[in-house]
């Protein structure tokens, strides 16, 4: 792995950066653009949002800020762990719900082959089990060859029924076949370092470790070893991510709000949401960087839909996320988007570089339908399929911007992650929300755990028991 992110030179040309143009009132017009002068009466706000972010990660509570500088020994134990099981595993499962699969996901579509799992390679192949669908799980068991299989079982708390579930059926499953003796060989246990049911199994089945920093949530977590574990196993360069969160982190770092990307990006979607953009839709047009969309979608959703602010006043707000893939999308979703309601926001992401590109021939000429194609290149269409989508938009006066990433590789995805998170913290601030907590999904959790007999969710399962009776009627 080279050094090549301490290169400054090397490091701008590999700069992310966003075109907010078709926000602005100037392209879209004055009924759905943003006029500039709303982005300077927001600055008071933003330079507070800004503080109470500071404030806040100086107390110890946004660890996801300052990942490279905190995890330098992290880092090396678990590139010491991979190098040491390299050619040991032929499978590498990752058990896991939301933030601790979701990163890993995007993580893994981004930087390695499409079709790695089908390939002969040095890595593991990777599997992600992230539902308790028992069709799914079954299947993978029966697939893969157990002996040369290590499974790492991701929670926090180690109380996730949905991943426990899969652990100690794999756990039971994975001893049949190698023995009782052999068991730690095959489970990594990635938890919080000082409490924890999993951290309790790990100590007594004498798994191998790494700790979740207490001060990151799920969603926020793909650069601890949440996702760097997984990452290092199959040869992605986790120094060079964390470098280019890092690099991104001092773009970030700017006061002015209009030379501040994460900032500058998240006051203009706030914005566009108290003017009824209500719905946040990411396009990338690169099939690597889809799962970034469905990331990001568990980012804003758990982050920014929330019921009360933090004076405890109902408020019900949050921008919904919908995931979408350019070119395909076109076909299915961009209809709504260019003819139905004036309520979203289109994020688009562009790759100046994919690295690879293919030619088409110069066949059918005889077919005019067809013939207009030839010599040009895959690569020309799917740049001219974004443009062409972005000026129909403009055409429409739908608000519409673009992340524009050089060239995907470990630096430029980990200013993507950064930048995101960091957008995020901004917005929640401007709602006067918590964007770190998700008290919403904890009661469905809640009944969960009564109807399983955790203890201490007795009243849970009563009123669970109690829900309405449905109507036959309305069952047809």
């Amino acid at each position: 792995m080279s050094n090549r992110y301490n290169d400054k030179s090397w490091q701008d040309k590999m700069r992310i950066q966003i075109d907010l143009n078709y926000m602005f009132e100037k392209y879209i017009g004055s009924k759905h653009g943003i006029k500039e002068k709303e982005v300077n009466e927001l600055k008071d706000n933003v330079k507070k949002a800004d503080q109470n972010i500071k404030k806040q990660y100086k107390a110890g509570k946004l660890g996801f800020i300052d990942l490279l500088v905190g995890q330098k020994d992290i880092t090396q134990d678990i590139m010491s762990f991979a190098e040491k099981n390299k050619g040991k595993f032929d499978n590498f499962v990752i058990l896991g719900i939301g933030g601790s699969a979701l990163g890993s996901i995007a993580l893994q579509t981004a930087l390695k082959d499409p079709y790695h799992n089908l390939k002969s390679s040095a890595y593991p192949r990777i599997f992600v089990a992230d539902n308790v669908d028992p069709v799914r799980f079954k299947s993978l068991l029966n697939t893969l060859d157990l002996k040369k299989t290590v499974f790492n079982v991701i929670s926090k708390s180690g109380s996730t029924a949905e991943t426990m579930s899969l652990f100690m059926i794999a756990k039971k499953t994975v001893s049949e076949a190698v023995g009782e003796d052999k068991i730690s060989e095959h489970f990594i246990a990635t938890t919080s370092k000082n409490s924890g049911y999993l951290r309790t199994i790990a100590k007594r089945e004498n798994f191998k470790m790494f700790y979740i920093p207490d001060n990151v949530g799920g969603r926020f977590s793909v650069l601890t070893p949440v996702g760097l574990l997984y990452a290092a196993f199959v040869g992605i360069d986790i120094k060079e991510l964390l470098a280019g969160a890092t690099y991104m982190k001092e773009i970030c770092s700017n006061s002015n709000l209009w030379e501040n990307p994460a900032y500058l990006q998240g006051a203009l979607q706030y914005l566009a949401y108290k003017k009824g953009k209500q719905i946040s839709v990411m396009m990338p047009y690169s099939d690597q960087l889809k799962d970034i969309a469905d990331w990001y979608r568990q980012l804003w959703a758990e982050s920014l839909g929330k019921e009360k602010d933090r004076e405890g006043k109902l408020t019900n707000v949050g921008p919904t996320p919908i995931k979408a893939l350019g070119a395909t999308d076109q076909h299915s979703q961009a209809q709504l988007y260019m003819e139905g309601p004036y309520d979203k926001v289109i994020t688009f992401i562009e790759v100046k570089d994919l690295s690879v590109d293919l030619k088409i021939p110069e066949i059918y000429q005889d077919i005019e339908g067809v013939s207009y194609l030839g010599n040009k290149s895959l690569k020309r269409l799917i740049d001219t399929e974004k443009k062409a989508t972005e000026l129909a938009l403009l055409k429409r006066q739908r608000i519409n911007n673009t992340i524009i990433v050089p060239k995907i590789n470990e630096f430029t995805v980990g200013q993507l992650f950064y930048l995101l998170e960091l957008e995020t913290a901004l917005v929640g601030e401007l709602f006067n929300i918590n964007a770190f907590n998700q008290p919403g999904v904890e009661l469905g959790k809640n009944y969960t755990y009564g109807v399983f007999g955790r203890e201490g969710y007795q009243d849970m399962k009563k009123e669970f028991d109690l829900r309405p009776e449905k109507k036959d009627k309305y069952i047809i």
